[in-house]
């Protein structure tokens, strides 16, 4: 109870400080005071509209908010959002455009699960749209799921991808960022061993901790200084009474959005105050560069408790991965396995949190791989969300994307996978 306790007590927290911005932006607001010719009143309405938004952002899902794509015929073209599988801790969404035709290149874009939404791959989505059929991982929010539907961990992780593979068939072309580079290394080792018709094309890593051993950082620093007990004890609550995960022992968003923030406070603080003085000059707009950005980096979700220790546990600590010993369900899965699917990975000399070194990683362990199907690229400047998004994602690391996709893709008949297929046999039951 002491951990529920403690949740209710941080929503609480943040519900105060939303009503208290909300109070002082009604308050300031009512036009009598336009009769005192004083600047306060402007501050006191600007600091708390930014304040209420700020705090409201914390618990909301952003929206996708693509809603139409420009064809080869110059027109724009309308957007779906369609969910193609849905699963207790993930929905499999594909961005539909009905009115053009199919692109030949299927893309599944494999989001993280690390305290934001996979709405946080907006920017990338946008730009592989007019090239490809996309489909994306939609983690759940852990609070969201009640407790009967089970836990969810690395190994369940893995599974997911497994089955989402097999559904899209043969002919898939896989992106995976950051988080879950390794987990989607393991998971196309697992189909190479056991199905292999049922393996992707290719698989491109960006910016994944395959070794994260191999560049250390401050976040895989923290990994080796704090034990497991400690990771427990400090960073684990139970889902509170407001939601439909009751009792569910998670890493909850808002801490996880405080850590976020203490890394860089000085940097957020002055955002947040330079954002209240445009609000009172009435510079501010609702889709401002300020509100753009943090409307997406305050919104966070909570991760089960235990997909957060045994991804710690066993992808950074034991670095089962990078020793090639994870596996799924009492099961070895051996990377070496992997020989048809072409592998690319990308890193950025600036990326702090996978410093470069620690995916490029993954081409060594892909011992089956023929040299020629395993590349490399670093982009020079770019830090960990270039590599992904921005300039640097547009100008320079899609097309290089896009032409390995290219380079690889079908070339004759090949076994397919249905989606209506039974599930592996090395499929086990996790409670």
């Amino acid at each position: 109870m002491r951990y529920m306790l403690t949740y209710d007590l941080m929503e609480t927290a943040r519900n105060s400080n939303e009503w208290l911005g909300a109070s002082a932006r009604a308050i300031a607001s009512y036009p009598a005071w336009g009769l005192v010719p004083h600047p306060f009143f402007k501050v006191m309405s600007a600091w708390g509209r930014v304040t209420e938004r700020s705090f409201a952002r914390m618990v909301i899902k952003p929206d996708w908010g693509i809603r139409t794509v420009v064809g080869e015929d110059g027109r724009d073209h309308l957007v779906s959002v369609v969910v193609r599988q849905s699963r207790p801790f993930c929905d499999l969404v594909q961005f539909e455009v009905p009115s053009r035709a199919p692109r030949r290149r299927r893309v599944l874009l494999v989001a993280p699960m690390s305290g934001h939404y996979a709405t946080l791959l907006r920017s990338t989505v946008q730009s592989l749209l007019p090239d490809c059929e996309v489909f994306v991982t939609d983690w759940r929010n852990a609070r969201d799921i009640p407790v009967s539907q089970g836990d969810f961990d690395v190994e369940d992780y893995t599974l997911y991808l497994v089955d989402f593979l097999r559904h899209l068939g043969p002919d898939t072309h896989v992106i995976a960022v950051c988080q879950p580079a390794p987990l989607a290394l393991a998971a196309c080792a697992l189909l190479a061993e056991a199905e292999p018709a049922a393996q992707p094309r290719t698989l491109t890593l960006i910016g994944g901790p395959v070794d994260p051993d191999a560049a250390p950082t401050e976040v895989t620093d923290f990994g080796r200084r704090v034990t497991m007990g400690q990771l427990e004890h400090l960073a684990l609550q139970r889902v509170g009474f407001k939601y439909a995960g009751v009792g569910r022992m998670v890493y909850p968003g808002l801490a996880q959005l405080a850590s976020f923030i203490s890394m860089n406070a000085d940097r957020h603080g002055q955002a947040f105050f330079q954002q209240v003085v445009r609000a009172a000059k009435g510079e501010a707009s609702e889709r401002d560069a300020h509100n753009r950005f943090y409307d997406e980096y305050l919104s966070v979700m909570d991760m089960t408790a235990e997909f957060y220790l045994s991804t710690v546990e066993r992808v950074f600590k034991a670095r089962e991965i990078a020793r090639n010993v994870f596996s799924v369900g009492g099961r070895r899965i051996d990377i070496g396995k992997i020989t048809d699917v072409a592998v690319k990975t990308v890193e950025g000399t600036g990326d702090d949190i996978s410093a470069p070194g620690q995916c490029v990683a993954a081409l060594g362990l892909c011992t089956g791989v023929p040299a020629h199907k395993k590349v490399s690229h670093v982009e020079p400047g770019a830090g960990h969300y270039g590599i992904f998004a921005g300039r640097s994602w547009r100008n320079n690391i899609r097309p290089l994307v896009l032409g390995f996709i290219d380079a690889h893709g079908p070339a004759g008949p090949r076994a397919t996978a249905g989606p209506d297929r039974p599930p592996l046999t090395l499929r086990v039951s996790k409670g």
